[in-house]
């Protein structure tokens, strides 16, 4: 029995939508820098309006950069919140909290002095900084949940990719406690 040609023709668009977004979702994971490579350079405006460049942490302090999809949203003031929890232990393990999203200045001005975050929030509203590090949401302007700890070094010592804060906490603690001094 031969299908109509319209049901034959959806079937094949479909299967090429199916096999473009596959490609497209594979190439995003392809370029994502990874445990040994240098982390890429940037610089942006901070919650304050302050020019900020990773190259001037280089050398300095390691750095957890880590990307989230939005302001005042459930898991990102948790996870926020809980980088500020733990930010004695960071600071004791010379580790420089930045984190990154779609949002504006204004934005994280707000999220920041609502939470008391003491730490940077970098405005990526172009996702520069986002593309980059090749976090992007597929199909939509948010970053995902990634973090990357960066060594004095500047190569990238460690990288968690997954929704779950808890999981971001966890994987990054043991990452900071094998840091060499």
């Amino acid at each position: 029995m031969r299908r109509p040609l319209i049901q034959s023709s959806l079937f094949h668009t479909l299967l090429a939508i199916t096999v473009m977004i596959s490609l497209f979702s594979f190439k995003a994971r392809a370029d994502m820098p990874k445990a040994g490579d240098t982390a890429p350079l940037f610089s942006a405006m901070d919650q304050n309006g302050t020019n900020f460049n990773l190259s001037d942490l280089i050398g300095k302090k390691n750095v957890l950069l880590y990307f989230y999809p939005k302001d005042f949203t459930g898991g990102c003031t948790k996870e926020a919140c809980g980088l500020r929890d733990r930010m004695g232990d960071l600071q004791a393990a010379n580790v420089a909290v930045v984190g990154v999203s779609h949002d504006d200045v204004d934005s994280h001005k707000r999220f920041a002095e609502k939470y008391n975050l003491d730490f940077t929030l970098l405005a990526d509203p172009q996702n520069k900084i986002i593309s980059l590090y090749d976090v992007k949401m597929p199909m939509i302007s948010m970053s995902k949940r990634v973090s990357f700890l960066i060594g004095l070094n500047g190569k990238i010592v460690h990288v968690t990719d997954a929704m779950n804060p808890k999981i971001h906490f966890e994987e990054m603690k043991a990452a900071i406690d094998g840091l060499k001094p």
